[in-house]
């Protein structure tokens, strides 16, 4: 069964012919008997979400009609929501429930959404495959294989935007590409938006230079309606631009004929798997028959700085963001009695930190000590103003950059077991230069290879997401009639 859009849905609801109660009820049904395989949720707001279902219903009968109307919203476990318990996909969490809801949760209710429940994710975000959950927590597991991940660190997002066969959007959190790589390897559309578009009040930081949230769904033209409603100033997020936004699903289906996309030569060479590089220039040739232009562009110095500059800026941001978990304002707790500070400190940490967590906040750690700081936080900020005027030159050239978001396919579990934590930070290769720049993009399915999906990834200038809503719907067109 094919899942109604978000606007055919609204309609039906609007008519009398179902409602969001009903819609509600169904998508919770289905999350009973899939979750027990796939994992994609840790946590279900079954009774939040049948309230606020309930209240849609109401003011329907009042003449509500909202933009997500009857659209189940899913969130990634790092975007609070009030009543709802919020963890970060971290043991050390356990039993924080927010007073209130992020500012893009809070937009996308006040359009007709309700909150189904919080998605899996790699703890705190650091992961590129979402096995590194937090102690205690499911591994969320590919849609199209269960033996393969979905990606990180959105991966419980990704999965069960994919799964899905109802009416449901998302939203994801990307820091160094977090919201393209689940996308890519789910199948589903991930937009990861200009740093500073959308208000990162109400997130649990990994990173506050670079963190994004952003929405994630089946169709291009869904993102766009899930960006639109949730973006804009707030005055509660100082890193939030004051800028108006506004008309993104204008821009679906809109021509790209005599714009010129950038082909990234360093991204599509040897590290490339070969099932992966047909899918990704058979879709090139589709555009250039649609009258876009191609250019081949080089990226040399992000492909060898980008990882090395991303590692060294956010585990320290990482480092000073998670020293308030330590037992005493919020989350998991224990007996403080005949123990010092730091004995205390210690343990909680020791207890509800995981293994990938505990390695970069100690990389972190050391990278923003005194002395070591200029040498490296420093250094690794004054490289990514070089990265960021690569690309901006670039945008001198060619509209969109673009490359595979991914360089395979989702890797099974047993793959992934075997590599190193240094082979785990480089997978994210094609996705870090972006992210680091804050610059928008979208991964799109562009096809399969040995029946997994494979994401097709533009790049704009800083506030242009509307060129990519174009081109990511064109690249929706061309996969629907290979």
């Amino acid at each position: 069964m094919k899942a109604l859009s978000v606007q055919a849905l609204r309609e039906k609801i609007l008519s009398g012919e179902t409602t969001c109660e009903e819609q509600c009820h169904s998508l919770l049904e289905e999350i009973s008997k899939t979750n027990k395989k796939f994992h994609h949720f840790c946590m279900v707001s079954e009774k939040v979400a049948l309230e606020q279902a309930r209240e849609l219903d109401k003011k329907v009968k009042k003449g509500f009609h909202g933009k997500l109307l009857g659209a189940g919203l899913s969130v990634k476990d790092s975007i609070c929501v009030e009543g709802v318990e919020t963890r970060a996909g971290s043991k050390v969490l356990s039993g924080y429930v927010p007073p209130s809801s992020a500012t893009v949760v809070e937009r996308a209710l006040a359009e007709g959404a309700f909150v189904l429940g919080k998605t899996s994710q790699d703890e705190f975000g650091f992961g590129s495959y979402s096995v590194n959950v937090g102690v205690g927590f499911e591994v969320p597991r590919n849609p199209f294989d269960e033996g393969r991940a979905c990606g990180g660190s959105s991966g419980g997002s990704a999965g069960f935007t994919s799964l899905t066969k109802l009416t449901q959007v998302s939203f994801g959190e990307s820091t160094g590409g977090s919201i393209a790589c689940p996308a890519s390897f789910c199948g589903s559309v991930g937009f990861t938006p200009t740093y500073g578009l959308l208000s990162r009040h109400g997130l649990i930081d990994y990173g506050n230079s670079l963190d994004k949230i952003g929405p994630m769904a089946k169709t291009v033209s869904e993102a766009a309606r899930l960006l639109e409603v949730s973006s804009g100033p707030d005055n509660k997020d100082s890193t939030c631009v004051d800028k108006k936004t506004g008309g993104f699903e204008s821009f679906v289906g809109k021509s790209l004929k005599g714009k010129t996309i950038g082909i990234v030569k360093d991204f599509v060479g040897n590290d490339l798997d070969f099932g992966v590089a047909k899918v990704f220039f058979d879709m090139v040739s589709f555009l250039e028959k649609e009258g876009v232009k191609t250019k081949e562009v080089s990226l040399s110095m992000n492909k060898k700085f980008a990882i090395p500059a991303y590692y060294l800026i956010s585990t320290p941001e990482a480092s000073t963001n998670l020293a308030r978990y330590c037992g005493m304002r919020y989350g998991l707790s224990g007996d403080f009695a005949g123990k010092s500070f730091d004995e205390y400190f210690s343990e909680i940490r020791s207890n509800g930190f995981g293994l990938e967590v505990k390695r970069r906040l100690m990389l972190g750690t050391f990278a923003r000590m005194s002395g070591f700081r200029d040498a490296y936080y420093l250094r690794a900020l004054k490289v990514r103003r070089k990265l960021m005027l690569e690309f901006l030159e670039l945008f001198k050239q060619v509209d969109l950059v673009v490359h595979p978001a991914m360089p395979f396919v989702a890797p099974t579990f047993s793959e992934i077991e075997k590599l190193t934590p240094v082979q785990h930070y480089f997978a994210d290769i094609f996705l870090t230069p972006s992210n680091l720049g804050g610059f928008p993009h979208i991964s799109v399915n562009a096809g399969f290879h040995k029946g997994m999906p494979v994401g097709f990834m533009f790049t704009a200038n800083h506030f242009q997401e509307s060129g990519l809503i174009s081109a990511g719907s064109l690249v929706e067109e061309g996969a629907k009639n290979a």
